[in-house]
């Protein structure tokens, strides 16, 4: 029995009634929005109503509103520091990742020298790619329900097949932020096929190639569909090559023509941001045979096509690389290919054709708009979901998350709900405390932040860890579901192989109609739960920091002089008061202060014990 809910006020409706599930392409220039209308999939106009293609760009004034999409996009070159752009390519990334953007973007991310996700700071305030990518779903979400005239809830997100864990579920907590429930995470190549109508029929079986090259991401899949079942049998690509890196390169040639330096660019954000939007549309330009001319400032901007396809012929060769490791990964022959589909904006580069045809000898099918093919899928996936198309086959899925309890009774999400069962996910964690010996993990099942919230399913100890200090050991708990619902849990540190397991049975115990309000729970308390996440994250960041910066004063002694020891233990002191009493920009403030004064010293710590360690080693050491 299916038990109707109004989400907005968790009232169960006296009649089920048909609900409409959306499609969403969160995509790195543009998102969209798309619906099942009389049986065909359709894109839904932004609120601006010219069309489908929502800008993802994010602009914060001077009262930190938010304005989102086309609106934000015309803030880019004059208040380039409050416009976010690209945040799809900052997804479950650390500031390491993505430290070669800072050239090419106005806006500021953190330099924290850790592996947590990367921070951006607008003003005194400090966002993660999570809370802003939720603010494009949220403008999405709120177009679609003035379409529809109705509340929109669930929905299909898209991501690359080259996603990670960490991005998809960075992806999963942007649409729980939004107010939306994620039912599926699908990859775009999957939602491509789905357009064009490849495997609806279940007596039909075809090998197809999916190159999707969008404005910040690229990867080529192959999958082979059979009986209505995808199967991708390989995948290859790169999170950071796109049509952004087409505008990049048009930018660096005028850089090279105009004698424009990169500290002249990176000093000047506004030039900056008036040139690439000016390459943007010559490489648009040049892709319909129209040469480019312009002049900014006192530069002289032009670009053909020639010259064009010369400046991304080295990006796109990438591109085909990655076909080829993909075909021999499938271990299908380029004869085996029976269509190549074209997804992304990037693809209407006649050159990419060309050269795509070169190496499968068929010409890629562009039929569909490269721009909202992917969201036309992920409508038809949120059709089949909906129970429409009675003959496509749907797997079993876990109808709720299942994780474990992180410091400060965080839910750390292992297997995310809707997965598919059976089903196998493992990540690695450490320990907080110096020679901590035993490791207590709490599995819990639920959709909120905070594990008070959701169902404890069980516990138990890994024991006798090796005494280490925090952060060194390296303990791997492995999430093992099967078709039965039974989940096994095994924990093992990976240098000692110290192991340790437990089975964990009726893991579904609870009634649909329980199961419905966590879910609706979880929804309604998701801007609090992650403004309470992000706090508790925060605290957690800043308490390690503490403690390395305490150590740091008292090994390096020698080497500090008496003024920056004293503020090193002043600014730590700061941050030990901000925690107990500040807010999560306010700890994100003072982490900054510390790091930025004591990563210098820091560095030069480390060369001067590196020196004293090589002048310690004698040249008759038969290490050497």
């Amino acid at each position: 029995m299916k038990i109707p809910i109004d989400v907005k006020t968790g009232k169960i409706d006296a009649q089920e009634q048909k609900e409409t599930i959306v499609g969403i392409d969160l995509g790195t220039t543009n998102s969209l929005i798309a619906y099942i209308k009389d049986g065909q999939p359709v894109t839904i106009h932004s609120s601006h109503g010219i069309q489908s293609l929502t800008p993802s760009v994010i602009y914060f004034d001077e009262a930190d509103e938010v304005i989102v999409g086309q609106e934000a996009k015309e803030h880019l070159i004059k208040n380039p520091g409050r416009t976010i752009f690209s945040i799809k390519r900052l997804m479950g990334k650390s500031y390491a990742d993505v430290k070669q953007l800072k050239t090419s973007i106005g806006y500021e991310i953190i330099d924290e020298d850790t592996d947590a996700l990367v921070k951006i700071r607008v003003g005194n305030r400090f966002y993660n790619p999570v809370e802003l990518s939720a603010e494009i779903l949220k403008s999405l979400k709120a177009d679609a329900e003035a379409h529809l005239q109705s509340p929109v809830q669930k929905v299909v997100i898209t991501v690359p097949a080259y996603f990670n864990d960490a991005q998809r579920q960075a992806t999963r907590d942007a649409g729980k932020l939004a107010g939306l429930d994620v039912l599926r995470i699908i990859n775009e190549p999957t939602a491509a096929s789905l357009a064009y109508g490849i495997g609806l029929d279940r007596d039909h079986q075809s090998n197809i190639a999916v190159y999707d090259l969008g404005g910040g991401t690229f990867d080529i899949s192959i999958l082979h569909l059979e009986e209505g079942i995808f199967e991708v049998l390989s995948t290859h690509g790169d999170t950071f090559l796109g049509g952004d890196d087409f505008d990049r390169a048009v930018l660096h040639h005028w850089m090279d023509q105009n004698g424009i330096s990169e500290s002249t660019i990176k000093a000047d954000p506004e030039l900056n941001q008036m040139m690439r939007l000016a390459a943007e549309e010559a490489k648009k330009s040049v892709g319909k045979g129209i040469n480019y001319q312009n002049k900014i400032r006192d530069y002289h901007l032009q670009l053909d096509n020639s010259t064009f396809e010369l400046l991304i012929a080295p990006l796109v060769e990438k591109t085909l690389d990655s076909c080829r490791h993909a075909l021999k990964d499938s271990g299908l022959t380029t004869q085996e290919i029976d269509k190549v589909i074209l997804v992304g904006g990037s693809t209407r580069v006649p050159y990419i054709s060309k050269k795509l045809e070169e190496i499968f000898g068929k010409t890629p099918d562009n039929n569909l708009d490269p721009d909202e093919v992917v969201a036309l899928g992920a409508a038809v996936q949120a059709d089949i979901l909906a129970g429409n198309r009675k003959d496509i086959l749907l797997l079993d899925i876990t109808p709720l998350s299942l994780g474990i309890e992180t410091v400060g009774g965080l839910m750390d999400t292992i297997i995310p709900r809707n997965s598919k069962v059976p089903h196998r996910a493992g990540r690695q964690y450490t320990t907080s405390v110096d020679g901590q010996k035993n490791l207590r993990i709490t599995v819990f099942q639920g959709e909120r932040d905070l594990v008070q919230y959701n169902r404890k399913l069980g516990q138990f100890t890994l024991k006798d860890i090796p005494a280490m200090p925090a952060g060194i050991p390296k303990i791997e708990v492995h999430f093992i579901l099967d078709a039965d619902g039974i989940l096994n849990v095994r924990a093992k540190e990976l240098r000692s192989g110290v192991e340790t397991s437990v089975e964990i049975k009726s893991t579904y115990g609870i009634s649909e109609e329980e199961m419905a309000l966590m879910l609706i729970d979880s929804i309604k308390n998701a801007a609090s739960d992650i403004e309470q996440r992000a706090l508790l994250e925060a605290i957690n960041e800043a308490n390690n920091i503490i403690l390395s910066a305490e150590k740091f004063v008292v090994q390096n002694t020698s080497i500090l002089s008496s003024e920056e020891s004293e503020t090193v233990i002043a600014l730590t002191e700061k941050l030990k008061k901000t925690v107990s009493q500040g807010s999560k920009d306010e700890i994100e403030s003072s982490m900054k202060e510390l790091n930025e004064y004591s990563a210098p010293l820091a560095h030069r710590a480390m060369d001067h014990n590196i020196g004293n360690a090589l002048k310690e080693i004698s040249v008759k050491d038969p290490r050497i």
